[in-house]
């Protein structure tokens, strides 16, 4: 992801989700050197993940794919490719919260092996209040 991606991808959050990150929080994620990338085919952009991995460990941020290009194997080459960086950037675990009412994304994140390790409670904004935010892990292998 390059800054001149931001407004792109601002698109997408705000078209898959309800709570979206704004642009300024990519142009943040940018500037503090966390590893952000878009999935691109045919020059255009479809999802994106960012990670930050430091002192051994990861942890997604975010995952997102644009509604009309979901359930056809973007997120998996995100989050596979999210776990090849964070590998190669000496990550030992890899973290990452979830919405217990996200049943895609546990879906997935079950498939690649993560397991859950703790909740958050009140974490995420919800349409009445709070939602509390599964913690999972993933330990990855040499």
């Amino acid at each position: 992801m390059r800054d001149a991606d931001v407004k792109v991808v601002g698109a997408i959050e705000r078209a898959a989700c309800a709570f979206p990150w704004t642009e300024g929080t990519f142009t943040d994620c940018l500037q503090a050197g966390y590893d952000a990338w878009v999935y691109e085919r045919g020059g255009k952009i479809y999802g994106y993940g960012v990670v930050a991995v430091k002192a051994g460990e990861a942890h997604v941020l975010n995952i997102c794919v644009h509604p009309d290009h979901q359930h056809q194997g973007c997120g998996r080459y995100i989050l596979r490719h999210l776990l090849k960086v964070s590998r190669e950037r000496g990550a030992n675990t890899v973290f990452l919260e979830v919405r217990p009412s996200n049943y895609p994304a546990l879906s997935l994140y079950h498939k690649f092996g993560f397991n859950e390790i703790g909740t958050r409670k009140g974490y995420y904004p919800a349409h009445k209040g709070r939602e509390d935010a599964l913690l999972l892990a993933l330990q990855l292998a040499d």
